[in-house]
């Protein structure tokens, strides 16, 4: 995407967080945010805020945010797709701009910001109820 104008660009993000994905849409624009369809101001305020924190740690460093951003977010719970976008989100930010200053402004705060957690649950194995859990024996 090198030569292209900053009003054509268009940029394509993924996260994962346990076993939600999400993705990013960028393209030029206002400012304005939405996840699953809905403006994140309707969100409730942890999950806003969690948003939030990549667009704030970016305006900081670059002024003006001139970017809309579309968020779509599929499986897990609500926390794991909230997650999973504000990893996405960072990082269409970090590939819109191409700063440096921003990467550095963003692992700074929260390296999870640009690195996924990779953690996955562990798998139940045969003849346990649990992952870690064994038969109890009593020895008599």
């Amino acid at each position: 995407m090198v030569g292209i104008e900053t009003k054509f660009k268009k940029v394509h993000e993924s996260g994962k967080r346990k076993s939600a994905v999400a993705r990013a849409i960028m393209e030029s624009g206002n400012g304005k945010v939405t996840f699953n369809g809905r403006d994140i101001s309707s969100l409730d305020m942890f999950n806003r805020l969690s948003l939030e924190e990549p667009l704030r740690i970016a305006e900081s460093v670059l002024g003006k945010i001139e970017f809309n951003c579309k968020l779509l977010a599929k499986g897990g719970g609500e926390k794991g797709q909230i997650d999973a976008s504000r990893l996405a989100l960072a990082k269409a930010i970090l590939a819109f701009n191409n700063s440096e200053e921003l990467r550095n402004a963003l692992t700074l705060y929260d390296r999870s910001l640009l690195v996924a957690d990779v953690r996955r649950k562990e798998t139940r194995k045969p003849g346990d109820s649990k992952a870690r859990a064994k038969r109890q024996t009593s020895f008599r």
